[in-house]
């Protein structure tokens, strides 16, 4: 399943991300992985998360970001969550080619049974559609 935190910058979207993932944390018998552009989370989510910084492997665009997430999935059988700040940065501003990674996202994580939760900043009037349709929002 993929969930959406959606907002604009400033509306508490990643306190939000860092209170999720530390109950995740504390929740599951799996591991929790955390996807970022640049590293800021650092400190804020715990050492039992790994934290991972796409700028370190030149992740940009929608498909290559959804190959690195399967990637994921596919080399550790006990990912149960996933978790990614700033998911327009990395992907794009695209809505079109966010729809399609968000379809591709959910088919992913129905699959390899992990949850997975995108923050995306902007206005909830531009998410499209058929995004609301297939992803849940917090």
């Amino acid at each position: 399943m993929v969930t959406l935190i959606v907002g604009k910058k400033g509306t508490g979207k990643t306190k939000k991300l860092i209170q999720l993932v530390n109950e995740a944390v504390t929740e599951t018998k799996g591991n929790v992985v955390v996807l970022e552009k640049g590293a800021k989370l650092t400190y804020d989510v715990t050492h039992k998360a790994r934290l991972i910084d796409t700028d370190q492997f030149g992740i940009n665009g929608f498909d290559m970001f959804y190959g690195f997430i399967s990637g994921i999935c596919a080399g550790n059988y006990d990912v149960t969550d996933i978790f990614v700040d700033s998911t327009l940065k990395i992907g794009g501003k695209d809505m079109n080619k966010f729809s399609e990674f968000v379809t591709k996202a959910n088919t992913l994580a129905t699959k390899s049974e992990t949850k997975i939760t995108l923050l995306v900043s902007a206005d909830e009037s531009e998410i499209p559609e058929y995004v609301n349709a297939v992803a849940v929002k917090i």
